[in-house]
């Protein structure tokens, strides 16, 4: 019995991961810059099935110790009431001031800020048999996102869970014969153009994996794009951002 419960356990958590996204906050201020809601709005997006756990609020080491636990708490606040109604809020969800008193960082911007734990199901295999109706649905000019499809840092090497997406490309493909596509590359870390190379030969490895397989290279273009169009800004603050940055999208050129 207690195997069967313990298998029920691995499989139902699987498929969820727990991580911390930070949002920061200008000085004295506990409202968000333009900036940040946009970073919000792209982590939420980002996030399927969302579930919010904890936050804690922090504060730089300018002022009193209650005024800094009053504006950790506001910033607290802010981010919650910003996040009702986009995302789940756990129930039993943990909320903690820490004003000034934490081992503060020499970069007083970093201080000035609310730390989100959250968990989600990452929903791979839900994605990927959407790309097929999301490609079909597309209008001639628009982007899709390949989610799932990353690359380890500074290569052009697929992660191990990139091949069922470029599996689900490949039959989209297939199955829309009149399908033309421009596969465009990004990179996380930097913006120089002298980066571009990266993106170009991510942007190359899945057009090379759709002619092997098969494909007609006249329904296919490749273009790199560097670092000049981030989902989060430059530089990032976690591997999350990296991950997210270093990317393909597909445009849609013909249907």
């Amino acid at each position: 019995m207690r195997l069967i419960l313990l298998l029920f356990c691995l499989i139902t958590f699987k498929g969820f991961s727990q991580q911390k996204q930070s949002f920061y906050f200008n000085y004295n201020e506990s409202e968000f810059t333009e900036i940040e809601r946009q970073k919000i709005d792209d982590w939420i997006k980002i996030h399927p099935n969302l579930t919010v756990l904890k936050v804690e609020g922090f504060c730089d080491w300018v002022g009193n110790n209650q005024y800094n636990n009053e504006l950790s708490d506001k910033r607290i606040n802010a981010v919650l009431s910003y996040l009702t109604g986009k995302v789940k809020i756990d129930q039993a969800i943990k909320t903690k001031s820490f004003g000034k008193e934490f081992k503060q960082n020499e970069v007083q911007d970093l201080n000035r800020r609310v730390d989100v734990y959250f968990t989600y199901l990452k929903d791979q295999d839900n994605s990927e048999k959407n790309l097929d109706k999301e490609l079909y649905s597309a209008k001639v000019g628009e982007k899709i996102n390949l989610k799932n499809l990353n690359f380890n840092g500074g290569t052009a090497v697929f992660k191990s869970h990139s091949y069922p997406v470029l599996k689900e490309l490949l039959e989209t493909m297939r199955s829309n014969p009149n399908l033309k596509i421009e596969i465009q590359g990004h990179i996380c870390c930097y913006t120089e153009s002298n980066d571009h190379d990266v993106s170009g030969k991510r942007a190359l490895a899945v057009y090379n994996y759709l002619i092997k397989s098969g494909i007609d290279k006249k329904r296919l273009k490749y273009k790199s794009f560097g670092g000049s169009k981030p989902i989060y800004a430059i530089p990032e603050q976690n591997e999350e951002e990296r991950e997210a940055n270093r990317r393909v999208e597909i445009l849609i050129l013909e249907k």
